[in-house]
């Protein structure tokens, strides 16, 4: 397959479209987006062991580029997890993440996180789940960027546990929590239909289903993960290497919601150079385009946009559909999507370079 003629803009005046162009996230972990200054505030505040100046705490917060392993980079979420162990300190850190957000044109974004990570100071899972409710919905009022939430189990917690969560998820549907994840170490837990129980009680309660996979074991556990009967999948850039896998991708409109530069730094590919997206893309495969973890991966969506342009290879028209698209596979209502919509359109209408070669 032949490679499309690059775009025209390049340098400054690609930056300066990327992080103009009104964007979606789909694919953003809560406890790795954590503000340096405010993970300073509360590892004093909260008495937490944890660096004490800004160069430390950032070290710690950004993991390594690129990691060993899955396992490495899980390590760097630690420290995050340990400081958000309350409710203002969930709700605060969640009305950051949309404040950084909308600051860098995102105008839609779902944001996940693991609401039995955050008990571990006898927080109660309800008042947890509410503080980051709250947070969004708060932040969102103010900045007017639409924010969604997605409940995230994860895979070595007991099955029992995850069903519970997942039962208690389905009650914040109506203020925002629209979502349900699984999550973890995948080579240790490598079947998602050990918490079968728990996706069904997610999908019972109007709760849509994604789950992470293809971090570790490549197209097979992709294919793995359609037990599950998800409407997206976190990551699986392994999908490309079995032609059958997209095929049944593009059939069952399974989205596959990509993240480069945090799958270069978890080695999943060599590099972001590397990174399947434009081939799957281009191969008809749904995909959208996120950072993962703003922190942890030390990056904003406008210069993964950026990246996907230079380094991938991407037309801007291709970037343009994929952004689109991602709002018609958005965890949200239709109502609030339309207006998204039409505001893209007509933002796009007046841009000649995003036009012509979308798929």
């Amino acid at each position: 397959m032949s490679t499309p003629k690059s775009d025209t803009l390049s340098g400054q005046a690609l930056r300066r479209l990327c992080e103009a162009m009104p964007k979606v996230e789909l694919h953003l972990h809560l406890d790795g987006s954590l503000r340096v200054d405010t993970a300073l505030e509360f590892a004093r505040t909260r008495g937490i062991e944890a660096p004490r100046d800004w160069a430390g705490m950032s070290a710690a917060l950004i993991a390594p580029m690129p990691c060993a392993d899955q396992a490495e980079l899980l390590r760097a979420f630690d420290l995050p997890i340990a400081l958000m162990q309350d409710a203002e300190a969930l709700e605060r850190i969640t009305a950051e993440l949309v404040q950084t957000k909308a600051a860098d044109g995102v105008r839609y974004v779902e944001i996940r996180w693991g609401p039995l990570l955050h008990v571990a100071r006898g927080l109660s899972l309800v008042d947890g789940i509410a503080a980051v409710c709250a947070g969004a919905r708060d932040a969102s009022a103010r900045t007017g960027t639409v924010v969604r939430l997605i409940c995230t189990a994860l895979r070595s917690h007991d099955p029992k546990a995850n069903l519970e969560l997942a039962r208690t998820a389905a009650r914040f549907r109506d203020q925002g929590l629209t979502g349900w994840d699984l999550a973890g170490p995948e080579a240790a837990f490598p079947d998602p239909l050990t918490h079968a129980a728990a996706f069904e009680a997610a999908r019972a309660g109007g709760l849509r289903i994604t789950l992470h996979a293809g971090e570790w074991g490549g197209a097979a556990q992709v294919e793995r993960a359609l037990a599950v009967s998800p409407e997206r999948i976190a990551h699986g850039p392994g999908a490309v290497d079995d032609p059958e896998l997209c095929r049944e991708l593009i059939a069952r409109r399974v989205t596959l919601d990509l993240c480069p530069t945090s799958n270069a730094q978890a080695g999943i590919v060599p590099s972001v150079a590397a990174h399947p997206l434009a081939r799957l893309h281009r191969a008809g495969v749904p995909v959208t385009l996120s950072t993962d973890d703003t922190t942890v991966s030390d990056i904003t969506l406008s210069e993964e946009y950026l990246r996907a342009v230079e380094e991938i290879g991407l037309t801007l028209p291709e970037l343009w559909a994929i952004d689109r698209r991602a709002l018609d596979v958005a965890f949200a209502d239709e109502a609030d999507l339309a207006p998204l919509r039409a505001a893209f359109e007509a933002w796009g209408a007046g841009i000649p370079e995003l036009k012509g070669g979308a798929t």
